[in-house]
């Protein structure tokens, strides 16, 4: 049967032209933001990415990976992917596991020895960076692709920052931080390490730089006052894991309480199990729900037989033993002491409480706003002092790897604006790709590929890696879980039930129009687009 209208018409009629006058809505299509990339702190394009994978061009998605994070195979590691979070696939079965497919993108290029394509021509500006951890090597690394010359001072023996001193060797194996960290180097970045910068205005009126960027990682540990007599052997949490790095480990005896509740009091507590105690213990002030760690590491944790005493506190510590207090909820949900006391055994007590940053370099910068032990900075990521730039832990933001690596990426490009006497202007967002804009009646469940573990036995005893890799065919799969949201990907499907045939194809990666001589607005196309990418407007009189 033929279709009605346009088809029905003779093209040189009168009437073919006239169907558009009848429509009181229109299709467009549109671009919508995918709400992973909102949601990512690095700002990487993931659908972007997953695009190139989903069709077995590894090397492409690694590239378009790259133009934003330089560390894909460190980030599909150790990143808490909140893209995931917000992936609109959860509320059909299970979210794309973007976080495997990282690693798997990462791990390829090291295997096969991709390199990043050549830094733009010289600007004939240099730049320090000072502090070789995730925020630090982030900035040089797009600051060297934007053809500045790039020199990182590392107060350390090696580079890495908290990524080697504070993340153990089972979560992010060296050899691959080593691999990403020496990709970047190979730009012509120049890394001096055992480097400490104690004044900053003086290094770059030394070297000199145009500019610099401050990415000193939190390496201080808090403390707090626990009474104890002299034999009391009280640690901090990054004592604990820096010693991981040396050759002779640290002695934490069979006995190990850790006091606190991140994600370095996990790692600690974890690493203390493999290094042979026989209990290792977390001692937490509030109940699991108001834990700050991550609770798939505390699940980690638990199954490796950590211990965690809730609403409990130290009180006070002796040579092989401690009193904790044990607390309840008030009616706001606040703990308060009981004055109900324990003892438990110990042999050593591992402070977990926070991290500071050492400042000291920032002493004889004027008019320097500091508050709460952070630097303040504008949107444009500089000081109050013209051309030094600052990020990571230094600056009020949430501290992990991701953010760090954002804030590198979004100060170069400042940086990069500043020194050529301009001022960057990041585009503006689309409007966020929601689950209700779907059609996900085209998709069937296939739910998220587990990574697999290593055995038990293996992760006590050892520091193998614990989370491993998918492989191509699984890594490939997940990658084609993803729904596209908010962008053609050129399925067809207007195309295909338009009545009017009223969408024009216009060739492959150039998406499709829309001839409105033809089109009616029934709305057809608007309900069956799967990702969301075309939209009904009112029509313009």
């Amino acid at each position: 049967m033929k279709k009605p209208f346009a088809i029905t018409l003779d093209p040189g009629s009168s009437l073919a032209n006239h169907t558009g006058s009848w429509r009181t809505n229109r299709p467009e299509y549109v671009d919508r933001l995918p709400p992973c990339n909102n949601a990512c702190p690095a700002g990487e394009d993931i659908q972007g990415w997953l695009f190139h994978a989903e069709s077995g061009d590894y090397e492409s998605a690694w590239r378009a990976l790259v133009a934003n994070n330089p560390m894909p195979a460190v980030m599909g590691r150790v990143c808490y992917h909140p893209c995931e979070g917000s992936c609109n696939r959860a509320q059909l079965d299970s979210a794309v596991g973007i976080n495997s497919v990282e690693r798997f993108l990462g791990d390829e290029a090291i295997k096969r020895g991709w390199a990043f394509d050549d830094p733009a021509p010289y600007s004939g500006k240099r730049v320090l960076v000072v502090g070789a951890g995730p925020s630090g090597l982030s900035a040089a690394y797009h600051l060297a692709r934007l053809g500045h010359a790039v020199t990182i001072r590392e107060a350390g023996p090696m580079a890495g920052g908290m990524m080697r001193f504070g993340i153990p060797s089972y979560r992010l194996p060296r050899d691959v931080l080593d691999a990403e960290v020496r990709r970047i180097l190979d730009l012509g970045v120049e890394l001096e390490l055992n480097a400490r910068v104690d004044d900053i205005l003086e290094a770059m009126s030394d070297g000199p730089f145009d500019a610099a960027f401050l990415a000193v990682g939190a390496h201080i540990a808090k403390r707090a006052y626990i009474p104890a007599n002299e034999a009391a052997k009280i640690l901090d949490a990054v004592q604990v894991l820096r010693g991981m790095e040396g050759e002779e480990k640290p002695l934490l005896g069979r006995r190990v309480v850790v006091y606190g509740g991140g994600n370095t009091a996990i790692d600690v507590a974890r690493t203390a199990k493999r290094l042979g105690a026989e209990e290792a213990m977390i001692v937490y002030r509030r109940t699991r729900e108001k834990m700050p760690a991550h609770d798939f590491e505390v699940q980690e944790a638990l199954e490796e037989g950590v211990l965690i005493k809730w609403l409990s506190t130290i009180k006070q510590a002796g040579e092989q033993s401690i009193t904790i207090e044990k607390m309840a909820l008030d009616e706001k949900g606040v703990p308060q002491p009981t004055g109900e006391f324990e003892t438990l055994e110990a042999d050593s007590v591992v402070l977990a409480l926070g991290q500071d940053v050492d400042l000291s370099l920032l002493s004889r910068v004027p008019d320097l706003e500091v508050t709460d032990g952070v630097v303040k900075v504008g949107a444009n990521m500089m000081t109050s002092h013209p051309g030094v730039f600052a990020g990571g832990d230094m600056v009020p933001a949430e501290r992990t790897v991701t953010v760090a690596i954002g804030h590198g990426k979004k100060a170069a490009r400042h940086i990069d604006a500043w020194l050529r006497g301009g001022a960057y202007q990041p585009g503006g967002k689309h409007e966020v790709a929601e689950f209700g804009k779907l059609n996900t009646w085209y998709y069937s469940d296939a739910s998220k590929t587990v990574r697999p573990v290593l055995d038990m036995q293996k992760r006590i005893t050892s520091f193998d890696e614990v989370v491993m890799a998918l492989d191509e065919g699984t890594a490939l799969f997940e990658a084609r879980r993803c729904l596209s949201c908010g962008n053609c990907f050129e399925c067809d499907n207007c195309y295909g039930v338009c009545p009017d045939n009223a969408v024009i194809k216009l060739g492959p990666g150039k998406r499709f129009r829309f001839n409105y001589d033809y089109c009616k607005g029934c709305g057809v196309c608007a309900a069956e687009c799967p990702c969301g990418a075309i939209r009904m407007v009112p029509e313009e009189i």
